[in-house]
């Protein structure tokens, strides 16, 4: 048993800023030129994404335990 839930969003979003701050580091050590706003549809696809899967996530989770117990899962707010 994990010790916590897997959070597939916070995956998706901290890889997409992980490779924006590689992105930059690499101009920064001149590797390479990168534009000043060629981050910004990265960091938002990254952000869409993100959110995405983990609407998706939440109602993955939701679906299986109204299966498991929907008595308990009824009740359950939010």
């Amino acid at each position: 048993m994990p010790r916590h839930e897997l959070q597939p969003g916070k995956l998706v979003a901290g890889f997409f800023l992980t490779l924006a701050g590689v992105i930059y580091a690499g101009d920064a050590g001149g590797l390479w030129e990168t534009p000043w706003f060629a981050i910004i549809p990265l960091v938002t696809v990254g952000l869409f994404l993100a959110a995405t899967v983990a609407l998706l996530t939440r109602a993955i989770r939701r679906r299986r335990a109204t299966r498991r117990d929907p008595v308990t899962a009824a009740s359950k707010p939010g």
